[in-house]
């Protein structure tokens, strides 16, 4: 079971990306559940439509419908959310990704991700993040 971030799900759906082989290979060595916090889910459709197009979002929004993706942390999260968006503030980490981050805790802590933000947060939480970061360390972080 892995939770996913914005940015490994932009660079899975993009083809062109330079992380696209990492993150495919990432997700292929987990048997899954792959779970898409559903505070997420508006800024990953956004992106994938304004920079990838109609096409690439009627894909993603297929593996949606066919459960190969699923929603996961809604209500249950949103005080751990809160607090965590509070906490990181000058990071700044964001409702979407603290979101991830609730959810990835509540169901065993993994996190697929490019961000190197989740770095920072899992010096403090119990996060397992995938590509390992000794995969991304020297890479800039990356817009979620």
């Amino acid at each position: 079971m892995i939770t996913l971030d914005t940015s490994a799900v932009f660079a899975l759906v993009n083809r062109r990306d330079p992380d696209h082989g990492r993150v495919r290979d990432a997700l292929a060595a987990d048997e899954g559940p792959y779970l898409i916090p559903a505070a997420a889910l508006a800024e990953m459709t956004f992106l994938i439509e304004d920079r990838l197009g109609w096409k690439a979002l009627d894909a993603f929004l297929a593996d949606l419908e066919d459960r190969a993706l699923r929603f996961e942390c809604g209500e249950e999260d949103v005080a751990r959310v809160r607090q965590l968006a509070k906490r990181y503030q000058d990071l700044p980490l964001g409702a979407a990704d603290a979101s991830v981050i609730a959810c990835a805790e509540r169901l065993g802590g993994r996190v697929l991700t490019l961000d190197r933000r989740f770095d920072v947060v899992a010096r403090d939480v119990k996060l397992h993040i995938e590509p390992s970061t000794a995969d991304h360390a020297r890479e800039p972080a990356r817009l979620s």
